[in-house]
């Protein structure tokens, strides 16, 4: 009878231990939603203001290209508040300890670094091309592309499995992307060189593979050379490899000759001076808003998550174009936009099947260990 009680009190400690132990694994699944959150906000607003800006750019005088593709990446200043604040303490922990001795050497991250940031110079300036010479939904149309390439890529690098509800993900988000190119552009195409049209074509879908390429490369860069859970590795990462990146483009500027044009386009410019400066600012600020969302998924999920929602705000652009340019909405836009919407819903409830599932590995795995200590 003593045993039997000695066995029921152990049971219930056992569950009451399980149940502390959920409630604390709760409370930080709560945080890492919100942080992704976040991140989704951030991928989604940078991107969109940005291209608007851009857009405004051009349509208002701009017509330097390496500019364009400069305020894509000039803005790494602004990490480092972010890097200073996450700086390790002065006296390390054993953690950090461990986390010390297995930094990859400087000659290492230098490679990398270097790779990542010329890769990144090189794909702006071939989607600036393609913005350039191609109507806005012909351009989204073949942006869409680059979750089909980063899907192949993720599966090749980063061990990636397509399950249906991802699959169906993907597939909606490029038809949204896709129902785009219906819109009234047949005017802006007449208008536009056959051999211009050609160059922005290839240069969109070579911009798209390299960007699938690299989100798959920078997620590969995290789980074998980096090895690190800080956030600060995050915001390392963002700093060089834009830096990197403008000092490419800033060479390429002034080898173009195109540096001795700005001041006449900045006195050509429709709205002024001021306006020009503003726009050249607030278009860098915009993308390097996008790239801490863009890095930070791809840190705490996944590469194909990162260009899924890059995806998703795709067809808001139409959107705000309707607000603030006032541009017709029709029916095709609307379609697009809740393609994308059911698009997101599935990929963001396989992740809710795989928390599900995780949870419940988790609770037998840490049931079975606290049996085992009775």
């Amino acid at each position: 009878m003593k045993e039997a009680q000695e066995e029921t009190i152990n049971t219930s400690d056992v569950d009451r231990k399980t149940e502390i132990q959920n409630g604390g694994r709760g409370v930080v699944q709560y945080k890492w939603w919100v942080k992704i959150a976040l991140f989704t906000f951030f991928v989604l607003s940078g991107s969109s203001v940005a291209t608007m800006l851009g857009r405004v750019y051009f349509n208002r005088g701009g017509n330097s290209k390496w500019m364009a593709t400069l305020v894509q990446t000039i803005g790494f200043p602004l990490m480092f508040p972010l890097i200073l604040f996450y700086l390790p303490s002065k006296t390390p922990s054993k953690q950090q300890d461990i986390i010390t001795k297995n930094n990859p050497s400087w000659v290492t991250l230098f490679m990398l670094y270097m790779f990542l940031g010329v890769f990144l110079a090189i794909d702006c300036m071939l989607y600036t091309v393609g913005l350039n010479f191609l109507p806005v939904s012909t351009f989204s149309l073949i942006c869409a592309s680059q979750l089909a390439f980063n899907a192949f890529f993720s599966y090749l690098l980063n061990g990636q499995k397509l399950t249906p509800f991802i699959t169906n993900s993907l597939v909606l988000l490029s038809f949204s992307s896709t129902l785009l190119v219906f819109q009234g552009d047949s005017e802006q195409t007449a208008k536009i060189s056959k051999r211009k049209y050609i160059i922005g074509f290839v240069c969109t879908v070579a911009a798209s593979a390299g960007y699938g390429l690299m989100l798959s490369t920078t997620q590969l860069a995290f789980q074998k050379i980096l090895k690190s859970q800080s956030y600060k590795v995050v915001f390392d990462m963002i700093v060089y490899q834009n830096m990197i990146a403008s000092v490419a483009i800033v060479v390429g500027l002034f080898a173009s000759g195109e540096w001795k044009d700005i001041k006449g386009e900045m006195e050509g410019y429709e709205s002024g001076k001021v306006s020009y400066i503003m726009n050249l600012v607030w278009t860098a600020v915009s993308w390097q808003v996008f790239t801490i969302g863009c890095t930070g998924l791809i840190f705490d999920v996944s590469a194909l998550f990162s260009n899924v929602i890059s995806t998703l705000g795709i067809p808001i652009v139409p959107v705000l174009a309707l607000v603030f340019f006032h541009e017709k909405m029709n029916g095709v836009k609307v379609i697009a936009m809740l393609l994308a919407i059911w698009g997101f819903a599935s990929y963001i409830y396989q992740h809710y099947l795989d928390d599900l599932k995780e949870k419940a590995e988790a609770r037998i795995a840490n049931r079975q260990l606290d049996l085992t200590k009775i």
